[in-house]
């Protein structure tokens, strides 16, 4: 429609990307699988492990070495995960495991999209444009494996007379749509451990409604202690860039630029 201008599709590129797409993937299907012995809130709480892991990854791939309050801070954030942890009475092996590996998938992928991004000048829309095209194969693969499809379908065709069933689907997929075009703009314009720590903020919310709308959840001093050392770290992480970015130069082009080339 000409409201933004991409590249159209590169053999090279799309290559370059597949790890991307893989990771992506197992990032989700790990998540999902860790939800069945891991209640929401705990499995937010674990997931805010991933700046840690970012800062680590950064570190082995050549990023150099962090400032002290960006470390301190991302070190602060991930003992509030441990201290909530501490505090989760229904600990499940399983669920805690699956959520680990998650968090390993989810580091690489940021990465491998903030490399892109820097690298080859890829913009956010290319980038979710490429691992929605090559997500395909993986997803078509897993909906056979475990028997989905043709179930799926079956279910879908059933339920496509529930005028509240369709509403909330389309809702979904627009959120979706949103939060990967978002997450891969602010990895490209910020950095990957930038992300993952919006991401810890947002957690808050998430983690609060969990406890009160899903019930079901043991509430225990040590899992409210966790949170509020886990968003102390968090805030104290956006503090710690924003001064740094002041002490630079701004970015030579931006990401929204980019798209006007």
């Amino acid at each position: 429609m000409g409201y933004m201008k991409a590249r159209g599709l590169n053999v090279e590129t799309a290559k370059k990307l597949i790890f991307v797409s893989l990771f992506y993937n197992a990032n989700v299907a790990f998540a999902l699988a860790s939800l069945k012995g891991v209640n929401i809130p705990m499995y937010i709480a674990i997931k805010r492990l991933t700046p840690l892991a970012v800062l680590i990854a950064g570190f082995f791939t050549g990023k150099g070495k962090p400032t002290t309050q960006v470390t301190l801070s991302v070190m602060l954030t991930a003992a509030g995960v441990i201290i909530a942890a501490l505090g989760d009475f229904s600990f499940d092996p399983f669920g805690y495991s699956m959520a680990l590996t998650s968090v390993f998938f989810q580091t690489m992928y940021l990465v491998l999209v903030e490399r892109s991004g820097a690298e080859d000048g890829l913009s956010s829309i290319e980038i979710m444009f490429y691992n929605s095209f090559l997500s395909l194969p993986f997803l078509l693969f897993l909906i056979i494996a475990t028997g989905e499809f043709p179930n799926s379908l079956s279910l879908l065709l059933a339920k496509s007379t529930s005028l509240s069933f369709l509403v909330i689907l389309l809702l979904s997929l627009v959120m979706g749509i949103v939060l990967n075009y978002t997450m891969f703009l602010c990895t490209i314009v910020n950095s990957a451990l930038t992300t993952t720590i919006v991401g810890v903020l947002k957690g808050v919310g998430s983690t609060t409604f969990g406890f009160i709308l899903l019930g079901g959840v043991q509430v225990h001093a040590l899992n409210v202690t966790g949170l509020v050392i886990n968003t102390a770290g968090g805030i104290w992480y956006s503090y710690a860039k924003y001064h740094q970015k002041k002490s630079k130069l701004p970015k030579l082009m931006s990401d929204v630029e980019a798209h006007r080339k």
